[in-house]
């Protein structure tokens, strides 16, 4: 994005600006059935518990045509239970139901303990019903170079774009105008009812942010903690913050390019940053001529070193295949690196088809793709890492059937105290997006971790947030700043990773753990 400082000045505008938009139908939802829980363990989370739930498909005709909800619970243990804690890891697409077994596993014994951590997999999602998929292989390699520099390019990419809104409104025309923010928030005030829950607790990373907050929106008396961790910026929902992310990724892959020219000694590509950079884009160049063994081609790239803007876990691998490209033309480690962290599975089909169905259906976007490609090729002239990759991710919705909903205006002064977390170089949810939450969150605390980079932050390993994290819910205690600053409170960034060696490339930390269930794109 722009200069934090401008983006910052700008804030106290967009708040005096903000309206609420609450769509008919939310103030309630329909009576729920208790969830009839049934082991599910599993060996990383023994006490996993698994349940369905019948929710109305439309809130306002509770009588209707149901779907089907999946859950997962780690039930408390403690003799005093501070009731359910929702958790929720983004997308929109991204399924919880493992994440409420981390969660659990992760928190403090003593203080998961007292809580039923409550996972779910929102309408559309995963093991809910029906579960959507509007293009199977929509991602299936070979596609075609995302910057379009060529009319014919475009067109394909446009044709693409266009063919899955095509399909998503053929296939499912009649659930579309059902699967959004609001109508997910509704169903989670449907599981809080078949819990046999006053309030609930809520932990939510990346969109499930958006999702937290818009539930305490309209659920206000309903919450009893809530925790919000990488923030997205309420104000931008949802073109303005795709393309603010685009700025802020190309930031976090020259981060990713600076630590590689850090470690010339293992990886051989220079120790300038700017030199490491030209031979990564020579790399691109070359891979768009002639794709890696018929599979990574310039997008493939992109989708593979995407995820190194998430997460820096992910670096030495990125370097270790970019490396064995450029001096070896080994093709192996590169395309390893695809299949691992770029592919998408039937999984992935399935969260691209949620992703975009709540998106194009949450907030307008522009109809005019003389606008699309306006702004796309003015972001990709300051920031080419991203800008036509995410620009086609989501230009969908420039094709979406059906009408959209107004955004839903996350002030809120009836909530009791509130978390959150934010890294200062977070590039999916960029920082000022947490600062314009916290301001429009009366009386929350923002945590900051300084330099930080990663997308996700409390329970991947930082001590420091963690014990924030763990106290707030052990016993609602936020930390308050002095006056002197925005944030509450400030943590210092984990340590950026090393080189791999052969012990540290098979052992699994807590934070590559949470990344994989946060997953990308969100």
């Amino acid at each position: 994005m722009g200069t934090r400082a401008a983006v910052l000045c700008a804030v106290a505008a967009v708040l005096a600006g903000s309206v609420t938009a609450v769509p008919a139908g939310a103030a309630g939802t329909a009576p729920a059935a208790k969830p009839a829980w049934k082991k599910c363990a599993t060996s990383e989370y023994p006490t996993l518990q698994c349940a369905s739930l019948q929710v109305p498909l439309d809130h306002a005709h509770p009588s209707g045509e149901q779907i089907t909800l999946a859950l997962s619970r780690v039930p408390h243990t403690a003799e005093i239970s501070q009731g359910p804690l929702l958790v929720n890891p983004g997308g929109p697409g991204g399924s919880g139901l493992t994440l409420a077994g981390f969660v659990a596993s992760a928190l403090p014994a003593k203080v998961a303990a007292q809580y039923d951590v409550i996972g779910f997999d929102p309408r559309g999602v995963g093991r809910s019903t029906p579960s959507l998929d509007c293009s199977p292989r929509h991602f299936k390699a070979v596609r075609p170079d995302t910057v379009p520099a060529t009319a014919a390019l475009e067109q394909q990419n446009l044709t693409r774009a266009q063919s899955f809104a095509t399909a998503c409104g053929r296939t499912y025309a009649t659930v579309l105008p059902y699967i959004n923010t609001v109508a997910a928030v509704q169903d989670m005030d449907a599981v809080r009812q078949a819990l046999g829950a006053k309030k609930i607790s809520y932990f939510g990373y990346s969109y499930g942010t958006y999702l937290g907050a818009v539930y305490a929106k309209l659920f206000p008396d309903r919450v009893r903690r809530l925790v919000l961790d990488s923030i997205v910026d309420p104000t931008g929902v949802w073109y303005e913050d795709n393309l603010g992310q685009d700025y802020a990724f190309n930031d976090r892959h020259r981060a990713l390019m600076a630590w590689i020219a850090r470690y010339d000694a293992s990886y051989r590509l220079g120790k300038d940053p700017a030199k490491v950079e030209a031979e990564w884009y020579a790399m691109r160049a070359a891979l768009a001529k002639k794709p890696a063994d018929g599979t990574v081609g310039a997008a493939e790239l992109e989708d593979t070193f995407i995820p190194g803007g998430y997460y820096n876990g992910y670096w030495p691998h990125l370097a270790q295949a970019f490396a064995a490209y450029v001096h070896e033309k080994n093709t192996g480690p590169l395309v390893e690196a695809y299949r691992n962290l770029g592919a998408v599975d039937a999984s992935g089909d399935n969260g691209y088809s949620v992703y975009t169905a709540v998106q194009c259906r949450d907030a307008s976007w522009p109809r005019s793709w003389d606008r699309w490609r306006t702004d796309t090729w003015a972001a990709y002239a300051k920031a080419p890492f991203m800008a036509w990759s995410n620009t086609w991710y989501n230009a969908p919705c420039a094709f979406w059937p059906g009408d959209t909903q107004a955004p839903v205006s996350i002030a809120n002064g009836k909530l009791p105290p509130s978390l959150l977390f934010q890294a200062t170089d977070d590039a999916a949810t960029p920082y000022p997006g947490g600062v314009t939450a916290h301001r429009l969150l009366a009386g929350s605390s923002l945590v900051v971790e300084q330099g930080g980079g990663n997308h996700g932050i409390a329970l991947s390993g930082n001590a420091c947030l963690d014990t924030y994290l763990a106290a707030y819910l052990a016993n609602g205690k936020v930390p308050h700043g002095t006056g002197t600053g925005v944030a509450d409170a400030v943590c210092q960034k984990s340590p950026d990773p090393k080189p791999l060696t052969a012990k540290a490339a098979s052992t699994a930390s807590r934070g590559s753990t949470l990344h994989r269930l946060l997953g990308f794109r969100r």
